[in-house]
């Protein structure tokens, strides 16, 4: 999602550019949602790092190496510069532009670019990867951050939706990550009090029974199934306000532009917290998300 506003960008600046996108298959909705994304090549780095040795993963990888290399395209930019996307970018056949050494999220990644570009890592995320891809195209960047996706692929979820609601957002993939079960209830019951719907998405089981003890002692809260990401784009983008966990979908409501407010514990906000309009952060105190009071968020949320 960082890297959707340097594609609006390069296609102001550049009129006939367009862009294949190679992206875990988790994740492939989101390169759909840029009108400037001709095609999307997934991949399955999730399982590469889990069973790199299996046969499937190995097939995976060598048909994700082949569809890139089948195209001639007039530039390739690793904008993630991590090792698993470092890692595609040896492999092609194609040259491949990305960050030097003291730029890199990870080390030593720029050792499969033939082309690197210093990008200062005081940046934040969103900036870091506009400032590569103009770099890379030769155009001058600005400050303007503006995701330009189209909303056509968003899909209404099968469910009786409230006209109004509101959205929590309440697992990350780390516990340091995570505000407590507990205030998260409390949190609910005085959403309750004042009359407010709750909805909560979860990506898997687990995120799902973590959503059903929350929603336990509530009558005015949801757990939802399992959705597909573009289901819970959906649900996202209609709904009144968002309360996020310091996770993707957190940054999904700024992509969207549905005010929000993010619970942070170890993450550096200027680096990487979620930018856009009406995006309010809360850092806890010694980067502890726990740290973070229930009266805090109460007061982020515009009654």
């Amino acid at each position: 999602m960082h890297a959707l506003p340097a594609l609006t960008e390069a296609k102001e600046n550049i009129k006939k550019v367009s862009f294949d996108w190679v992206a875990d298959k988790n994740f492939a909705s989101v390169p759909k949602w840029h009108p400037s994304v001709d095609k999307v090549i997934t991949t399955d780095h999730r399982n590469w790092k889990k069973q790199f040795f299996s046969k499937d993963s190995r097939q995976s990888l060598s048909n994700a190496i082949k569809e890139i290399d089948a195209n001639d395209y007039d530039l390739v930019v690793d904008m993630q510069n991590n090792l698993k996307s470092a890692f595609v970018s040896y492999l092609c056949k194609h040259e491949v532009v990305g960050m030097d050494a003291k730029s890199t999220r990870e080390f030593p990644a720029h050792w499969a670019y033939s082309d690197q570009f210093s990008i200062s890592k005081k940046m934040h995320a969103v900036d870091r990867q506009k400032l590569l891809l103009s770099k890379s195209l030769d155009y001058e960047t600005n400050t303007k951050v503006n995701y330009g996706i189209s909303k056509s692929s968003f899909k209404k979820p099968s469910i009786n939706l409230p006209e109004d609601y509101m959205v929590i957002v309440q697992n990350a993939s780390w516990k340091t990550k995570q505000w407590s079960i507990k205030n998260w209830k409390l949190l609910i019951k005085l959403l309750e009090s004042k009359g407010k719907t709750v909805l909560i998405p979860s990506g898997d089981e687990r995120e799902l029974l973590r959503a059903r003890e929350i929603c336990s002692e509530s009558t005015n809260s949801i757990a939802l199934d399992i959705m597909s990401l573009n289901e819970v784009a959906y649900l996202i983008d209609q709904a009144n306000f968002c309360i996020c966990s310091d996770t993707g979908l957190a940054h999904l409501s700024a992509v969207v532009g549905t005010p929000s407010v993010t619970l942070y514990g170890p993450t550096k906000v200027n680096l990487i917290g979620t930018m856009g309009k009406d995006q309010a952060h809360i850092t806890g105190h010694n980067n502890n998300i726990n740290e973070i009071s229930v009266s805090e968020v109460i007061n982020e949320i515009p009654f």
